[in-house]
């Protein structure tokens, strides 16, 4: 058998020498050797319980050490009906197989029954050898299923989803600094760099009284934590301290904590992940 050196090239006449395992090392390369799902058709959905015996696996696209699996439509799996007062865990997985006398590969969706355990059930064994390495049979676990005698608990998804390149940009891409809340008592000004904002507050009047409070205004959508974060202000005469409120609904308040509070200005920075 003759060497090829040029996989993406023509080689002239009807050579045929581009195969399937060319483009799963490719893919392999960019993507990495693990199991996924891929970022497009039905992505964010979960197996289901159909009933007691059959759980209904998405329309997904996967993706294991470079090899794409398109699953059509969702597809029900069959489990064993469940034991009372036996827990069990069942695996449902996808397996890779490769007929060594034909060379056909083949994907399965198949269900690997748990042993049944009174108090401390485990995962079943799958065929865990590497495709690239030559394994001919090679399971992707997608999801587990909890049994507690005849009833489904819950379901685990197994799988992670992949991360395209364009949220990769984004997560490196940083903005400008822009002037996000803007006052006659002062400035909000951030930036971004992917999910992580820096904000700089500059504020000309601070309210007085030992426990009063005033606010700052309100951060544009996108700029907003996913729940109320708070920070500590310390003033240099070592009174002026106030707690600086980020709220999940884009509202900036401050509240001072006691002590002799002026009305000077103040200025601080703050961080926090979206």
């Amino acid at each position: 058998m003759a060497t090829n050196l040029l996989v993406t090239g023509s080689h002239g006449g009807d050579d045929p020498h581009v195969e399937s395992k060319h483009d799963a090392l490719m893919h392999a390369a960019m993507l990495g050797r693990g199991g996924y799902i891929l970022k497009t058709r039905n992505w964010t959905m979960k197996p289901t319980a159909k009933d007691a015996n059959n759980i209904t696996i998405p329309a997904w696209d996967l993706v294991v050490e470079g090899r794409q699996i398109y699953i059509a439509a969702p597809t029900d799996v069959n489990i064993q009906s469940g034991s009372q007062g036996q827990k069990r865990r069942d695996l449902i997985v996808a397996r890779y197989a490769l007929n060594s006398g034909t060379g056909v590969e083949t994907v399965t969706l198949e269900a690997i029954k748990g042993k049944p355990s009174a108090a401390t059930p485990a995962d079943p064994g799958i065929e865990t050898g590497s495709i690239i390495g030559g394994a001919i049979v090679s399971d992707l676990p997608l999801c587990r299923v909890n049994l507690d005698g005849i009833t489904i608990t819950s379901i685990d998804t197994l799988v992670n989803v992949m991360q395209p390149l364009e949220d990769v940009w984004d997560s490196l891409t940083q903005t400008a600094v822009l002037t996000l809340i803007n006052s006659t008592y002062g400035t909000v000004k951030g930036y971004r760099r992917g999910s992580l904002v820096t904000l700089r507050i500059d504020w000309k009047l601070s309210a007085s009284g030992s426990w009063n409070s005033g606010t700052f205004g309100t951060l544009p959508e996108g700029w907003r934590p996913p729940m109320d974060l708070n920070f500590s202000y310390g003033g240099r005469d070592g009174a002026n301290q106030k707690t600086i409120n980020v709220n999940a609904n884009g509202t900036m308040t401050y509240a001072n904590q006691g002590g002799t509070q002026g009305t000077e200005a103040f200025g601080m920075t703050v961080s926090y992940a979206l």
